[in-house]
């Protein structure tokens, strides 16, 4: 089985990056300090500072090797791949809600890097799906919980 392909744009590659580095070179050695400390409260069959400590030592690795495998499988996204004409990942998109006339800008990301907190969406998502390959002055249709949603994409831009 292979490995799937991860789309990251260059800031989401420097900040997988980061994460990362921060994990193997401050994270691991402040756990392992905590380990060494609990250790030295004794029998660590119910000492419950060692057994957070190697809980979060586990996942640290398990996060490591996640990021790991994220950055082989890493497909970077540059600018001059980004059609102004069509909504891809990388872009910023400006949508208008229908029903209510709100407009929103979202920046259409890999799954890697969405943060819907931040409107940054995944091309994976309900309205990721929806808007990726569509053209400015298009109007889609969202299937959400609540019901249908339809966007106007309004802009295209980087």
């Amino acid at each position: 089985m292979s490995d799937k392909e991860v789309l990251l744009t260059q800031d989401g590659l420097k900040r997988l990056e980061d994460e990362l580095e921060n994990l193997k070179s401050v994270k691991r050695r402040e756990v392992a300090e905590r380990i060494k400390v609990a250790i030295g409260y004794g029998d660590i069959s119910e000492n419950s500072e060692y057994e957070d400590a190697k809980n979060e030592q586990a996942f640290i690795e398990g996060r490591i090797i996640t990021l790991e495998k994220m950055l082989r499988n890493a497909r970077i996204i540059n600018s001059d791949e980004i059609d102004l004409e069509t909504v891809s990942i990388g872009s910023k998109v400006v949508v208008e809600d229908l029903e209510f006339g709100d407009t929103m800008e979202y920046s259409i990301v890999g799954t890697a890097e969405s943060d819907p907190l931040n409107n940054k969406i995944s091309n994976e998502s309900p309205v990721g799906k929806a808007i990726i390959g569509k053209k400015k002055g298009t109007t889609v249709e969202v299937s959400v919980p609540a019901g249908i949603i339809q966007y106007k994409i309004v802009d295209i831009k980087m």
